[in-house]
């Protein structure tokens, strides 16, 4: 399995990140610990999860806990979870205080003593940046946290964050967890994908298949009838994303392949992006997003797609 650079990390992942978001939501314990061993046992080595998934919340991070000392493999496997979104308990922020408390319930949940990657779930514009990142640098320092990265941050937020922990020697970000997939491109593109090659950060992008809508299984509002995820994927059945569909299923019958395989293939090929986050809800889905890893797309598809996607 071909192994990527996560930024300036020192981590090595596989080009395909496991969105734990259903673990607890829209899967059951059982299922997600065959889909956790498919996955990792077809070369796979990331799994993202947050202290938010699952309801109330936190079950994500249980199951994926349980599934790690069941199976005696957490040096095997890296664990990306995030802090900072309203959970259960009603706690929210990135504040010194909350965050030094809310990794302590994530380690325990987790059943481990450190996280691979640690990540603000998104801005708190009421807690100093200094604040935030001095309490990630102290994590770091006690060896509780290997690496963190940042999601849902404006350019200007996370250049700003960039330049403090430059100037107070704390350790800075060094991923970005973006809204990025064919659909939802132009803010990532513009504003944050200048940003991230400038300064060398790891990318794994959320929302990869758009909630869903990119594996061509919604081309209609009966399609999104009873599904958890149907209020966002109605944001997308319009003439632009129909325009997408029809060139996914242009270039999944070209290659052979599934929509879901080649948009997720189409995010693999861009230079920016380290991996995608895509979840699965069965082991038929899973494999169609494992094959993306080693579909090559060419010139021609790529710009097909691209055509297709424009903004």
């Amino acid at each position: 399995m071909e192994k990527r650079r996560l930024g300036s990390t020192g981590l090595e992942i596989a080009p395909l990140v496991f969105g734990g978001n259903v673990f607890g939501w829209t899967v059951k314990e059982e299922t997600s610990f065959k889909l956790l061993d498919a996955f990792a046992g077809a070369g796979f080595n990331l799994i993202d999860t947050a202290d938010v998934y699952g309801h109330p919340g936190g079950e994500s991070e249980t199951i994926i806990g349980k599934w790690l000392k069941k199976r005696g493999n957490r040096e095997k496997v890296l664990i990306s979870t995030k802090v900072g979104l309203p959970v259960g308990t009603g706690g929210r922020g990135l504040s010194k205080a909350y965050i030094r408390a809310a990794v302590e319930e994530s380690l325990k949940r987790l059943r481990t003593d450190y996280i691979d990657l640690y990540q603000a779930h998104s801005d708190d514009p009421g807690t100093p940046l200094e604040e935030t990142l001095e309490a990630f640098e102290t994590l770091i320092k006690q060896g509780k946290v290997r690496a963190i990265g940042a999601s849902n941050y404006s350019r200007r937020r996370l250049a700003l964050a960039l330049e403090i922990s430059a100037s107070k020697g704390f350790a800075g970000y060094q991923t970005l967890q973006p809204l990025y997939n064919l659909y939802d491109r132009e803010e990532y593109e513009r504003e944050l994908e200048p940003l991230v090659k400038e300064k060398g950060l790891g990318v794994i992008t959320y929302y990869s298949l758009a909630s869903g809508f990119l594996s061509g299984k919604y081309r209609s509002m009966e399609d999104l009838a009873g599904r958890a995820r149907g209020p966002k994927v109605s944001e997308y059945l319009n003439e632009r994303g129909f325009r997408i569909l029809r060139a996914l299923d242009e270039a999944a019958q070209k290659l052979g392949a599934k929509p879901a395989t080649v948009a997720l293939a189409w995010l693999m090929a861009r230079r920016s992006v380290t991996a995608p986050i895509a979840s699965a809800t069965t082991r038929e889905q899973l494999e169609e997003l494992i094959r993306a890893a080693s579909l090559k797309l060419d010139s021609s598809v790529i710009a097909l797609l691209d055509k297709a996607s424009a903004y």
